[in-house]
């Protein structure tokens, strides 16, 4: 997928000379977290935030550090941080020259970009104008609105059995001596792991199959020092019943 089929199209931005408690107001209004910022001609020209409202002398919230710290920091780092808490205007504190990507940008790159610049918005672009913007909240509604929402016509047992052992065996972590049994899309997984972690990704991988309705997980648990070997929650609970 990319960024145009995920993207919020009808993107509300605001004006560089636009005063701060009216940037705040908007975003409140409108349930949004940050807002592009644009010039008269449409060009973006930065972003504002929740964050950059954090440190503000309204609510007494500015940073106080000693003198000494100061001095160390130096008058340019000062300065920067009078005007973030203290400026009347959103141009005062935006955050300038924006991450930024287009409408064919592949949704890995999008989260790649978010995790690297530590942002929870990226405008989309073409050419000098912004025609959308991908939230995190825009991942998360692609994520609830495409899982299992087309059915396949293939994902009979013996199919779901195939592409289970597929998926499982070409990981690091998968089990030594993989079985897996599918009956009516319900799946049952035998064989021996030396990490927990393991036993999670199987079960998951499993899960992600389609047509898989249900996972039992009867890996066992083996110490490679020792040789002791523990049973699956799930076995060692039924064991318990019986």
């Amino acid at each position: 997928m990319r960024a145009h089929q995920i993207m919020t199209h009808q993107v509300i931005t605001i004006g560089p000379d636009t005063p701060i408690a009216e940037a705040a107001a908007t975003m409140l209004k409108n349930h949004v977290s940050g807002l592009p910022v644009v010039d008269a001609a449409g060009k973006l020209i930065g972003i504002v935030s929740e964050g950059d409202f954090l440190r503000r002398t309204e609510i007494g919230t500015q940073r106080t550090r000693s003198r000494f710290l100061q001095f160390l920091l130096g008058p340019g780092k000062t300065a920067t941080e009078f005007v973030q808490q203290q400026g009347r205007k959103v141009s005062e504190v935006m955050t300038i020259d924006p991450c930024t990507v287009t409408e064919s940008t592949p949704l890995p790159e999008v989260v790649q970009l978010m995790e690297k610049r530590r942002v929870k918005r990226l405008p989309v672009m073409r050419g000098d104008q912004i025609v959308g913007i991908v939230t995190r909240a825009n991942l998360l509604q692609a994520v609830a609105g495409l899982a299992r929402d087309i059915p396949d016509p293939t994902a009979d047992d013996d199919h779901i059995r195939e592409r289970i052992i597929a998926a499982i065996e070409k990981a690091d972590w998968r089990p030594f001596g993989l079985g897996v049994t599918v009956r009516d899309g319900v799946v049952h997984l035998h064989g021996v792991i030396v990490d927990e972690a393991s036993r999670q990704a199987a079960v998951v991988a499993a899960e992600n199959v389609q047509g898989v309705k249900e996972v039992h997980d009867h890996l066992c648990w083996v110490d490679t020092m020792s040789g002791m070997y523990v049973n699956s929650p799930e076995d060692e609970k039924l064991s318990k019943a019986s």
